[in-house]
């Protein structure tokens, strides 16, 4: 997204005065505050949990990979699953070099593995171009399997095991998705440097490539093969990517493939043996069905092992990413789709093919994790595994799960008490845990789930049964009074999870509590859809009847609560205020303010419907109730404004126009840009500073009393 023009409109006559800086269009660094010194002494004494991820189970389920990082280098493991005391083995192309490994996946005869490696030759000192490897179980040998130029990922065999398949950017400047950092307005805006991402394959035994996907035009989000292994079937839209995955379709096309061209060179002038590519054939169309899908978004198609049908993850979904929702299936043909999962309690995240008939599934279920098995045709559950108040992680998807013959399976399991490490096996037979890296480790805080019931609004809207998760302070003594800080997690669809660490809150002194509204996943489709045209409202009565409840739970300074959240939560933040009295202090990150000139301003417009039902332009009353801006005048709590000038999804001058409104309503408040950062920030030392400007807020307008609890 552009630097924020609005603000150097603003301050344009300083700006003469500055020739220099102001011509070089380099934006000033932030000068950064010092931090509480509490801050360095909790850094100073926490051990960091060692975070092992993308795990991969081999098909034979006897070998298990994984990466994880190790001082400057992300190193990959290779483990035999019987015998879990053995010395893991490292996979590198390079032992001497300090690189990344990471990403790896199975061929279907568990012969090859396949992983994502750094340690080529570099395009630039800092920015190595990664290439995809192979490592031969027979020969023990490692060889370099790409020579490609852009950014890739999701690579997946095909079932015959003769090539691999991934998403390709082809000499990308920037990551394709929403998150990064997006270009300085320049150019022909909309249609100069959009990236384009598509299915790219490799032919494993000459390495010769060449596109699959036939459009040049289409942006692919995901993707997986045929079992014939002759078709692909893939989630796409058109350009540009960030924008229209909320409007995405679902295609399928033969790869008419094997290539025959020299990847070391110019690709596109590849010529391809046998069968020509087809031509992208839609399957279903959110945007045009008469079925409960309309309108909604669909993630992580799976192709069914006998090729008749495709199943996918479909609901209303904030987030390329953060999937949730229903699993539906569409005959391979094309055709109506089929709700399989209606009215289930939780929400699916992730599925995976046992049988034609079987899909085995992870889901999100009131702060839970679970993996069960689904019967298509019966529409009913086989056996489920609760794996408790954790999170669980295996790949580049939401709760993704690496799974091997017999049904076994291999996860990243944490919890708030406990941290990650590598779990596999039978889930009926109870996981075996695989690595050890963090034994040692213990929470410096306790958290719990805590479960509450919503209010009835006045209209007489739902009442629902909602669920959240309270921090305690270290060396809590119920003899006291404590602050509270409420975290709204972003989405809205998504969900705070159990996950490690994160207690600095904790350790200096406050409970935090992360509620999941209604918006939220874990409580089926319906509860995720409940804020749909409501944003602000009943999401925000089931944050403050949590609030009741926490209250009422444990020992709190109702004098000293303060909110913040980021996104979507940095909207809930800046909404709040406007709404109640009862926060004393606010941190707002890239949040929205107005919804009217937002839809004018981001880069992803196109998410906006399905959660207001119509474009500003026609229905501009729904934006507007939900507006903060409209409200303004009713803010007094003193509120910390922070956003990324690059920001695509939540642009600066939202920001900027919530900060200029409190200012000229005299309310405290502060705005932080910082420069060259998108929707989730990259610097360190940005984040370092947010840090410390959020203690040095809530500290300052939430000041310590020694207060006893009656």
């Amino acid at each position: 997204m552009p630097h924020l023009s609005s603000l150097r409109l603003a301050l344009a006559a300083a700006a003469l005065t500055l020739p220099a800086l102001a011509q070089s269009g380099i934006p000033a660094p932030i000068v950064p505050i010092t931090p509480d010194p509490r801050l360095a002494a909790i850094h100073a004494a926490a051990t960091h949990a060692r975070t092992p991820s993308q795990v991969a189970i081999s098909p034979d389920a006897k070998l298990l990979a994984w990466s994880i990082p190790d001082g400057d280098a992300v190193t990959l493991h290779l483990a035999t699953l019987a015998d879990a005391t053995a010395k893991d083995r490292i996979l590198t192309p390079d032992p001497a070099s300090t690189c990344t490994n990471s990403y790896p996946v199975w061929s279907p005869d568990s012969q090859l593995l396949a992983f994502t490696s750094s340690c080529t030759a570099k395009t630039s000192a800092k920015d190595p171009q990664p290439q995809i490897f192979l490592w031969s179980r027979a020969t023990n040998q490692i060889r370099q399997l790409t020579h490609l130029t852009g950014i890739f990922h999701q690579a997946a065999f095909s079932p015959d095991g003769e090539s691999l398949a991934f998403l390709f950017v082809e000499n990308a400047s920037r990551s394709a998705g929403a998150l990064a950092a997006m270009k300085p307005w320049s150019g022909v805006i909309g249609e100069d440097g959009i990236e384009v991402q598509r299915v790219y394959a490799v032919d494993v035994p000459s390495g010769l490539g060449n596109w699959i996907s036939a459009s040049s035009t289409l942006h692919v989000y995901e993707f997986t093969w045929s079992p014939d292994s002759r078709n692909i079937a893939y989630i796409a839209a058109n350009t540009p990517g960030e924008n229209n995955w909320w409007v995405a379709r679902l295609y399928t096309q033969s790869v008419g493939f094997i290539p025959a061209c020299d990847t070391s060179g110019p690709i596109h002038g590849c010529k391809i043996d046998g069968a020509p590519m087809g031509v992208p054939q839609v399957i279903f169309d959110p945007v045009t069905t008469h079925s409960a899908m309309h309108g909604l978004q669909l993630a992580v198609p799976r192709w069914s092992p006998d090729g008749k049908r495709i199943a996918f993850i479909g609901g209303l979904m904030s987030d390329q990413g953060s999937t949730g929702g229903d699993i539906w299936t569409v005959p391979a043909s094309g055709g109506d789709p089929t709700d399989i999962t209606p009215d289930i309690d939780g929400t699916p995240t992730f599925i995976t093919w046992l049988t034609p008939d079987i899909l085995a599934m992870a889901e999100d279920r009131r702060g839970h994790s679970l993996i069960a098995g689904w019967h298509v045709d019966r529409k009913s559950t086989g056996p489920a595994f609760d794996l408790g108040e954790v999170n669980i992680t295996g790949g580049p998807i939401k709760m993704a799960i690496s799974g091997g013959a017999e049904n076994t399976v291999a996860i990243v399991k944490s919890g708030h008490d406990q941290a990650p490490e590598i779990f596999a096996g039978h889930p009926n037979e109870g996981l075996k845990q695989i690595t050890h890296l963090n034994d040692t480790l213990k929470p410096p805080a306790h958290t719990e789930s805590i479960e509450w019931t919503s209010p009835v609004a006045e209209s007489g809207s739902e009442v629902f049964h909602v669920q959240g998760w309270l921090t305690y302070p270290t060396h809590y003594d119920p003899a006291k009074k404590y602050p509270l800080i409420v975290s709204v997690h972003g989405g809205p669809s998504a969900s705070a999870s159990a996950f490690y660490g994160g207690s600095d809150w904790a350790q200096l002194g406050y409970f935090v509590f992360a509620p999941n509204p209604r918006g939220s996943f874990g409580q089926g489709e319906a509860f995720t859809a409940a804020n749909r045209k409501d944003f602000g409202y009943g999401d925000l009565r089931d944050i403050l009847a949590g609030m009741d409840a926490v209250e009422q739970k444990v020992s709190i300074d109702k004098s000293r609560e303060g909110l913040m959240g980021w996104s979507y939560g940095g909207f809930m933040t800046m909404f709040a205020v406007t709404q109640t009295h009862r926060f004393q202090a606010a941190v707002a990150g890239a949040g929205v303010s107005n919804w009217q000139s937002y839809y004018g301003e981001n880069s992803i417009d196109q998410w906006m419907v399905p959660f207001f039902g119509a474009t500003v332009y026609d229905d501009p009353a729904v934006y507007a109730k939900s507006s903060a801006i409209n409200f303004i005048k009713n803010v007094t709590t003193p509120t910390l404004v922070v956003v990324g000038d690059r920001d695509g999804e939540c642009p600066a001058p939202q920001s900027f126009e919530f900060w200029h409104a409190l200012r000229a309503e005299n309310v405290t408040t502060q705005l932080v840009v910082y420069p060259n950062e998108g929707h989730g920030f990259r610097d360190p030392a940005h984040s370092k500073d947010l840090e410390a400007r959020e203690v040095a807020w809530f500290t300052k307008y939430m000041p310590a009393k020694d207060t006893p609890a009656k």
